[in-house]
């Protein structure tokens, strides 16, 4: 099935996604994607849907054909401080503050979005801009799906040159989620500055979490 263009028409628009939410270690990272009007890509599609290989292949035609695109970073100190919710879209809304182009339209994945107010001018707060959460979003929309492949793709970078200073979790690999191997090697070798001090990190079998976001 091809995904939808936008949600609401004669806008900018932005989609914007996360990822990283429920790993045990490292940052999140959001990315907002605002594609043109008449775009398509028969390609495209949720993050989790596809291999690597394709991720990254995505990942060079949305840098290319995007009217703009940005990453958002949230530390995992500062997911320790401010909750993991809380967190995800802070990035959000870090990754929507670095747009060269303002939207006026917000299209979230997942049902939560704290209101997003554009940079204030003068003495002015700036603008709230209207948004839509949209549970799944990443498999309905282009630019959501655009925004999961970009968070995805640089966090898992990320996650590979954490695993050359930490190499004893299987990071580069696993990415940070809870997997046995992952919790094994933090019964052994403790924790690093990426862990996220306020999760389950040996966790449990009723407190598993799945390989994925």
């Amino acid at each position: 099935m091809e995904l939808a263009p936008f949600f609401k028409p004669d806008v900018i628009e932005a989609g914007c996604d996360e990822a990283g939410r429920g790993c045990l270690a490292g940052s999140v990272y959001a990315a907002a994607v605002i594609l043109p009007t008449d775009y398509h890509n028969d390609k495209l599609n949720d993050s989790k849907q596809l291999t690597a290989k394709q991720r990254y292949a995505l990942r060079e035609e949305i840098q290319r054909d995007a009217i703009a695109w940005s990453l958002g970073i949230v530390t995992a100190q500062e997911i320790d401080e401010m909750n993991i919710l809380r967190a995800s879209i802070t990035a959000m809304h870090r990754a929507i503050d670095g747009l060269k182009v303002r939207p006026q339209h917000l299209i979230i994945d997942g049902n939560r979005f704290y209101p997003y107010h554009n940079p204030a001018e003068g003495d002015n707060k700036g603008d709230i801009v209207p948004h839509q959460t949209i549970v799944k979003g990443d498999g309905k929309y282009l630019s959501i799906a655009a925004a999961s492949i970009l968070a995805k793709t640089y966090r898992d970078d990320y996650m590979k040159e954490l695993h050359q200073e930490y190499p004893y979790y299987g990071w580069d690999h696993n990415a940070g989620y809870p997997t046995k191997e992952h919790r094994k090697g933090i019964e052994i070798h403790g924790t690093t500055p990426y862990h996220r001090m306020t999760f389950n990190l040996l966790g449990n079998a009723q407190l598993e979490l799945n390989f994925h976001d």
